[in-house]
C-alpha cells in the first residue's frame, strides 16, 4: 500500500450518504470496507467482494468481523465512518413503536458498540479518526421526531466526551451536521420535508462528501469536532 492510501470502514454504505462517501473514498485510491445490509447494493460499489460485509449491524459478530478484517488484511485502520441510521417519526396515535425501537438499537447502540470497539484497537496503535454523521437535529428537536433526535443527540455527547477523553492523542472524533440531504431517509413520506419546511434546494450527498474531505484534508494537529451544514432556505 501507498502512504497516501486510508484504510475506511464505512457503515451504511448501500444508499445515501454512506454510499457517496464510500464511492468518493474508493474515488481517490482509499481502501474501503463497506458494510449495509442490502448485499445488492454493497455490489455496486468497484471493490473485492472480500471488502463487502452484508448484514445487520447490530450483530456484533458482524462489528467485530469488519474491525477484524481491517487489521488482519491491511494491519491497521484508519478510518471508521458512522454512517448507518434510519429514521422514524410520527405523532403519538401513529408512530410504529417497533420501528422507532429498531431505530434506537441501529442509531445509538449499535453505533455506540462500534466505536468503541473501534477506538479501543485506535488507541493501540496510535491514531484512527471517526467520523460520525450526525444531523442538525443533534442539536434542536421537532415534533415528531423527539426519538430520532434522540438518537443524534446521544451520538453528539459521545463524541464530545470522546474527544475531551482523546485531547492530547493522535485519535480524532468529528462529528458532521446536516440539515436536509435528498436521501433515501424521506422516500415514503406522503409530504417530503423540502416542501413542508419550504427548502427549495436541499443539500445533496455530494455536499456532504466534499464536507467529509474537508475534515480529512486537515493537518494533524487540527481537530474539527462539529460542521453543520444546512441549505440556504433552511430557517427551522
Amino acid at each position: 500500500m501507498k502512504n497516501s492510501e486510508k484504510i475506511c470502514i464505512v457503515t451504511g454504505a448501500s444508499s445515501g450518504i454512506g454510499f457517496g462517501i464510500a464511492k468518493s473514498l474508493i474515488g481517490d485510491n482509499h481502501i474501503v470496507i463497506a458494510t449495509a445490509r442490502r448485499k445488492e447494493n454493497l455490489t455496486k460499489l468497484d471493490i473485492s467482494p472480500e471488502n463487502l460485509f452484508a448484514g445487520d449491524l447490530n450483530q456484533p459478530e458482524l462489528q467485530d468481523s469488519l474491525i477484524d478484517f481491517a487489521f488482519n488484511k491491511y494491519g491497521r485502520c484508519d478510518y471508521l465512518f458512522n454512517c448507518a441510521g434510519t429514521l422514524e417519526t410520527g405523532t403519538i396515535e401513529d408512530i410504529n413503536i417497533e420501528r422507532l425501537s429498531a431505530m434506537l438499537r441501529l442509531n445509538v447502540e449499535a453505533t455506540f458498540r462500534l466505536t468503541y470497539a473501534m477506538l479501543k484497537r485506535f488507541k493501540k496503535q496510535g491514531f484512527g479518526h471517526i467520523v460520525n454523521i450526525s444531523s442538525v437535529l443533534g442539536t434542536k428537536v421537532r415534533v415528531t421526531a423527539g426519538g430520532y433526535a434522540a438518537t443524534k443527540f446521544a451520538m453528539e455527547a459521545l463524541s464530545e466526551a470522546l474527544r475531551m477523553e482523546l485531547t492530547g492523542t493522535s485519535i480524532k472524533i468529528s462529528c458532521i451536521e446536516p440539515g436536509l440531504v435528498m436521501t433515501e431517509l424521506h422516500k415514503n413520506w406522503e409530504v417530503h420535508p423540502k416542501e413542508s419546511m419550504g427548502i427549495t434546494e436541499p443539500l445533496t450527498v455530494e455536499n456532504i462528501v466534499e464536507s467529509v474531505k474537508f475534515i480529512m484534508n486537515q493537518p494533524e494537529h487540527v481537530r474539527i469536532p462539529k460542521l453543520m451544514i444546512l441549505p440556504k432556505d433552511h430557517n427551522i
